[in-house]
């Protein structure tokens, strides 16, 4: 499962996150670390990007970076 597929307030935690070593360390800088819990907050009026919920802070992310980040259900 990804995070792309994760619903609103849905608590997972984080298992790997893939993509590209510049994309994969931006996203790994930005809190997205293996075993961290990640909760969903909401999506844009749109539909992208999404606003997560992790470390005590919320950041948005757009689907295709959600797409690379592996989570499991807690």
């Amino acid at each position: 499962m990804t995070l792309l597929d994760a619903q609103k307030g849905q608590w997972t935690t984080v298992v790997s996150v893939g993509g590209e070593r510049s994309f994969r360390r931006r996203l790994l800088e930005m809190g997205f670390i293996a075993g961290t819990p990640v909760r969903m907050v909401g999506v844009a009026p749109m539909g992208d990007p999404m606003e997560f919920e992790l470390r005590g802070g919320r950041l948005s992310i757009r689907k295709a970076e959600a797409g690379v980040i592996e989570v499991a259900p807690t």
